[in-house]
């Protein structure tokens, strides 16, 4: 099933200018998501853009997913494959963060504050996030190949800046997804800045 509802592209300022003396700026990339049964908004889509060209990549941002009110702050993250990232408790009873997923299997037991070592999320997938004490404390992480990612947003638009020019596979995911196969990647050839309508089916 074709994911892509329309298509809109627009060159960067001075890009062909650019592109003769053989520097290309990175580009701005913006995807506004819906679900394919409905047409609506659809937040928490997480969407990477994964280049053909395996050269050097930038490092590994660290990040953060706290604890506040029993509840995994965010619910949904995006990190590169390597990220540190640290699991702060900012709640006045302990917590016991866990995951079995595949891609990262670790356990902080039982703490308040911040753990003394980060989690290092070392391989691609999605990582599964929950809490031993607290049932109903539940948050997902996915790790991708690429510095390049965003999170949709209650309108369902992806920003995803400093994108170098190339070719990539963009990559969907959203939690309702989970159990599912994965959604195939579309490729995608970024020249300069680029405005998508991309759709996601929720069930199949």
């Amino acid at each position: 099933m074709r994911k892509v509802v329309t298509a809109r592209r627009r060159a960067l300022p001075g890009f062909v200018l650019c592109a003769l003396c053989g520097l290309a700026e990175a580009a701005v990339i913006t995807l506004r998501v819906s679900d394919s049964a409905s047409g609506r908004a659809l937040d928490s889509v997480v969407a990477s853009l994964v280049p053909l060209d395996r050269g050097e990549l930038p490092q590994p941002r660290s990040a953060s997913i706290a604890q506040a009110n029993k509840t995994f702050l965010p619910h949904v993250s995006v990190v590169q494959t390597g990220t540190a990232v640290e699991f702060p408790n900012n709640d006045t009873v302990r917590h016991h963060v866990y995951s079995f997923s595949p891609a990262k299997v670790f356990e902080l037991k039982l703490y308040s504050g911040k753990p003394a070592k980060p989690v290092i999320f070392d391989k691609p997938g999605v990582v599964v996030l929950g809490c031993n004490i607290h049932d109903r404390m539940s948050a997902y992480v996915v790790v991708v190949d690429t510095p390049w990612f965003g999170i949709s947003d209650g309108e369902g638009t992806v920003r995803v800046s400093g994108v170098p020019p190339g070719d990539y596979l963009l990559q969907l995911w959203h939690p309702r997804r989970l159990g599912l196969p994965e959604l195939p990647p579309r490729p995608l050839r970024v020249m300069g800045d680029l405005a998508e309508s991309v759709s996601v089916d929720l069930k199949n």
